[in-house]
């Protein structure tokens, strides 16, 4: 699929971080959660996904310098959209396109800097926080993940379920204080997913012009 900014996207990304943004071609493999359920990436400047009735994850190493990123910014577009389901439910939660945000404490980044998105998700010292356009939410609710070990990852609803093209801008260490209550550590991951199993339907998206200030 190809990924295009809608001309009314490009004055925001003219006032983005001047950094480089994110590369979607470079470390990126995708993490399959079910042996028969497996998401279509296109990895490339930015990263797009099909997903038929399925799920499934992408993920990237974050580099060292910037494990200390407070800010991120990004634009994602859905063609096609799942319908609105209750994203604290667990068997229930699909969702169009989430990015995710993986952090440890400081003192552990070194050691965990060759951890694969497995590894990382057993880890119960590991903080995660998922920004999803989906579900039925009112923008910025925080609802603790019903996956995982409890109080590990929280997910930040952003856009209901529906089609379109958006940039958004988030503020990693203030969401982080109000999700866990302490500042955040370092960001050793990055991942995003397409959601569609529990009501299979198909979703069509795709994320870009990513930035970690």
């Amino acid at each position: 699929m190809r990924f295009t900014i809608p001309a009314a996207l490009l004055m925001f990304l003219s006032q983005a971080a001047l950094a480089e943004p994110v590369s979607f071609s470079d470390g990126w493999r995708e993490q399959r959660l079910s042996l028969f359920s497996s998401n279509d990436y296109s990895f490339g400047s930015s990263l797009s996904l099909v997903s038929e009735g399925a799920v499934s994850i992408a993920w990237s190493r974050v580099a060292q310098d910037r494990w200390t990123s407070s800010r991120a910014s990004w634009v994602w577009t859905v063609d096609q959209s799942v319908p609105p389901t209750n994203l604290a439910q667990k068997g229930g939660d699909d969702r169009n396109i989430s990015l995710y945000f993986v952090f440890v404490p400081e003192s552990m980044a070194p050691a965990l800097r060759e951890a694969n998105i497995r590894s990382l998700l057993g880890n119960e010292d590991v903080r995660i926080i998922q920004y999803a356009w989906g579900g039925n939410h009112g923008r910025k609710q925080i609802i603790p993940s019903p996956y995982g070990p409890s109080g590990q990852g929280v997910t930040i609803a952003l856009r209901s379920a529906g089609t379109g093209s958006h940039a958004e801008s988030v503020d990693l260490s203030e969401d982080y204080m109000k999700a866990f209550g302490s500042a955040k550590g370092a960001l050793v991951g990055l991942a995003v997913s397409g959601d569609s199993d529990d009501t299979n339907s198909i979703i069509r998206a795709a994320i870009g012009n990513l930035h970690l200030e």
